[in-house]
């Protein structure tokens, strides 16, 4: 199972500031406790521009799903690590903040928990698993047609698969 976090940047750059330090003091950490040297990653980290009002909640579901679906654990709630401790358990986590979308599911800490935790009374079907997969794997946005063109034009970047196959040739 590999890791998965899922954050709101409050700069542009947040995101990747915020791996580069984890990174750094990280493998610090783990070669000074196992006696080695080096990196332990290879290459950039994936990542996924995310449209939160429509998959937002989709994307925790399916990060806290991870341990169940391979096995790990019985439920989300069984897994330490998760961050489903706090959004489904209401428990006091450190490094964690509730999104907006998370808090709209209630107006007081109960009724959230209680809504989030009857997300998970059905599982994500095998299509949303792969539109996060993909979108994820991809470095790809994942959101509707509309909200993927909008990132597009912000940021001058591709965020949508071209189709495969060879280019269409054009009529002279």
């Amino acid at each position: 199972m590999t890791n998965h976090l899922q954050v709101t940047p409050q700069t542009g750059d947040g995101v990747s500031r915020m791996m580069q330090m984890i990174g750094r003091h990280y493998v610090r950490y783990f070669n000074y406790c196992y006696k080695r040297s080096g990196t332990l990653w290879e290459g950039r980290f994936k990542s996924c521009v995310v449209e939160a009002d429509r998959y937002l909640l989709v994307c925790q579901r399916y990060i806290e799903l991870n341990p169940v679906r391979a096995s790990m654990v019985a439920l989300p709630a069984d897994y330490t690590w998760s961050s489903y401790q706090a959004n489904g358990m209401g428990r006091n986590v450190k490094f964690w903040t509730p999104h907006p979308a998370y808090q709209e599911l209630g107006k007081n800490k109960a009724s959230r928990i209680s809504a989030y935790r009857s997300l998970f009374k059905a599982y994500l079907d095998e299509e949303e698993i792969n539109h996060i997969r993909h979108a994820s794997n991809k470095c790809m946005a994942l959101g509707s047609d509309k909200f993927k063109e909008e990132v597009e034009q912000l940021t001058g970047r591709r965020v949508t698969s071209l189709k495969r196959g060879p280019k269409p040739k054009i009529a002279i």
